[in-house]
């Protein structure tokens, strides 16, 4: 392998700098300069057996073999000017002139019959004058012995050949072979000239990528539509850049439509996604950006001499960038699933609803039946009392239910109107305590709070922070079995607040911790559940946070408990002035409870898991 890629890089060394830019003018100064060498070094390695077999040469051998090795000099110059015309020239004249010294020299007329060769010599010129001028010259030069001849030129002369008139019509005919020969290649160049220039035109219309494509999937020609469409100049897509930029989970089909395009007569479609020039900046890494394109790939004969000739021919393919067409698919469906999913959230509701309206209307209809039948009320007070104290009670919770069904439309609306005021947040921390202690008491459940001494004001809505309070206080009692505990506590971090609130309670599972906070749901929510609830209140409070500006971390874990770490914005306003969406939820599915309420800050804000 090493020497053809010597012998290449020699006569690549001998082209002229200005026949480099053309691919074609290139290819015609590597054939003369290898013709002509190949020639001439022939030559050269025959003299020493001449001049074994026939002894020393004469003065007609010497110049004939001058003459043959002029092409030698044709490539000097050629290799000094780059004048291809010029070197095609003096290359003929070199046969034209071996042809006649050797007929004088009494060769006969089989030296004047290499004549005929003249304008087949010049034909891989592609030059119709060359080609003429070397027919011309040579039949000139067979017409010039015949006068001779004619003259008695020919007695006079010893060993001067006799010419054939048949000369001169081979000499015709070759040269109008040739000159058929370079018409026939000219048409043919200009149609497929003018072809390229209509397919040019044609893609450019389209608007799409064309690309053709060797059997292996490589890039044998890249419409230039691709720097418009994907930033990409049509070079880097040449060869195997167009199957490098693909995305890596998609190669496997597009190979497989290449190939399959390749082999069949029939269209290939495929979807697949191609790297192009743009990036998003994560921070400490930029993310390329990608591209959907729709595939259609169908077989096409590869040109002679060309790349996919070796492989037996390929595939064009025409690709269409879809990638809005695919995010607005992706919209739809993702859409379609949130459809889904609040239409199941609803009917969910509704079955558990039964029971949170249900129940409290029918003691509300029952005792107050009773109360206003003169014959069933009891004659006791305080029967009477504790009658009018489970209607009461029955009604508080459907208001709870309700309100807490209005808060959440106006939320979701963004009709819910914050009013920031400044006020301290350890004094709302105790209210909210003291509202659920009393449920807390019931089931022996001991709350545990903290909050730093001089705690600094916080600018925000205080009804809302005291919703918010009071929905994670109360979750946190519902799930704590009896004898648990609850802790709360807050504290400043930076320009936030950090509000935590933990439990030793039933923790969730982790297929249901990616559905927290959507409206209705309830973890273990069948209709025979043990724990009462809309499942609102962690939705009410993803959207109070959210609207001021602050996120939420949730660490849950199956029989270890729950802990939600709200942040908070000491100054509200700027977030109150923007429209805000519902604070997402980040969930974490592993948590180990500590005994104090430092270990659960080092869990949830520097280490995240436990």
């Amino acid at each position: 392998m090493g020497y053809p890629l010597s012998l290449e890089g020699r006569i690549a060394s001998l082209i002229h700098p200005g026949a480099l830019s053309s691919p074609d003018e290139r290819a015609r100064h590597e054939n003369f300069i290898l013709r002509r060498l190949s020639v001439s070094l022939a030559i050269v390695a025959a003299a020493p057996f001449y001049l074994a077999s026939h002894g020393g040469p004469g003065l007609v051998d010497s110049l004939v073999f001058a003459w043959l090795t002029l092409p030698l000099a044709a490539v000097v110059l050629l290799s000094s000017t780059g004048r291809l015309m010029r070197a095609e020239a003096l290359s003929t004249f070199g046969l034209i002139a071996a042809g006649l010294t050797a007929a004088i020299g009494g060769a006969g007329e089989g030296a004047l019959a290499w004549l005929i060769l003249a304008p087949l010599d010049s034909l891989f010129s592609f030059n119709l004058a060359v080609i003429g001028a070397s027919g011309l010259v040579a039949a000139l030069a067979v017409a010039g012995v015949a006068a001779a001849d004619a003259l008695g030129v020919c007695d006079a002369v010893s060993g001067l050949a006799r010419p054939s008139l048949f000369l001169l019509p081979a000499i015709a005919y070759a040269t109008l072979v040739a000159l058929s020969f370079v018409r026939d290649q000219a048409a043919r160049s200009h149609a497929e000239q003018r072809r390229a220039e209509r397919f040019s035109i044609l893609t450019e219309t389209v608007g799409d990528l064309v690309v053709t494509h060797d059997r292996t999937g490589a890039a044998t020609s890249v419409s230039p539509t691709c720097e418009g469409l994907f930033g990409l100049p049509p070079s880097e897509l040449m060869s195997r850049g167009f199957f490098e930029h693909v995305h890596v989970a998609d190669r496997p089909a597009f190979l497989k439509a290449i190939a399959e395009a390749s082999a069949g007569g029939a269209t290939v479609n495929a979807t697949l996604r191609l790297r192009s020039s743009s990036v998003v900046d994560r921070g400490h890494y930029a993310e390329p950006v990608f591209v959907w394109l729709d595939m259609r790939a169908r077989r096409c004969e590869a040109d002679p001499g060309g790349r996919g000739a070796a492989n037996g021919g390929g595939a064009i393919a025409i690709y269409r960038d879809i990638t809005e067409l695919k995010w607005r698919e992706d919209e739809l469906e993702a859409a379609r699933a949130r459809a889904v999913e609040a239409n199941h959230s609803k009917d969910h509701f509704l079955a558990n609803m039964s029971h949170e309206l249900r129940t409290p209307l029918n003691a509300i209809i029952g005792f107050s039946e009773i109360l206003g039948d003169a014959e069933q009320t009891p004659r006791d007070g305080a029967k009477q009392r504790e009658y009018a104290a489970i209607i009461h009670q029955s009604g508080q919770h459907l208001l709870s239910v309700v309100n807490s069904i209005l808060d959440l439309s106006k939320i979701q609306s963004g009709s819910f109107d914050l009013t920031p005021a400044h006020f301290s947040i350890a004094p709302l921390i105790d209210i909210c305590c003291d509202m659920v202690k009393l449920k807390a008491a019931e089931r022996n459940i001991e709350i545990k709070r903290a909050c730093p001494d001089g705690l600094e004001e916080v600018i925000g809505d205080k009804r809302a922070c005291k919703q918010i309070l009071i929905n994670l206080l109360s979750n946190a009692v519902k799930f704590t079995p009896d004898d648990g505990k609850v802790w709360i506590s807050a504290k400043p971090e930076g320009n936030t607040l950090l509000i935590l609130v933990a439990d030793s309670g039933v923790g969730i599972d982790a297929q249901d911790l990616a559905r927290l906070g959507n409206p209705f749901f309830q973890a273990k929510g069948a209709l025979d559940r043990p724990y009462e609830g809309t499942g609102l209140g962690l939705s009410i409070v993803s959207g109070l946070v959210g609207l001021h500006g602050g996120s939420i971390v949730l660490a849950s874990e199956p029989d270890e408990g729950t802990c939600v770490l709200v942040r908070l914005p000491m100054d509200c306003r700027s977030a109150a002035d923007k429209a805000r969406t519902c604070a997402k939820i980040e969930t974490i599915a592993r948590y180990r409870r500590g005994d104090e309420m430092g270990d659960l800050f080092q869990q949830i804000t520097v280490k995240k898991i436990a």
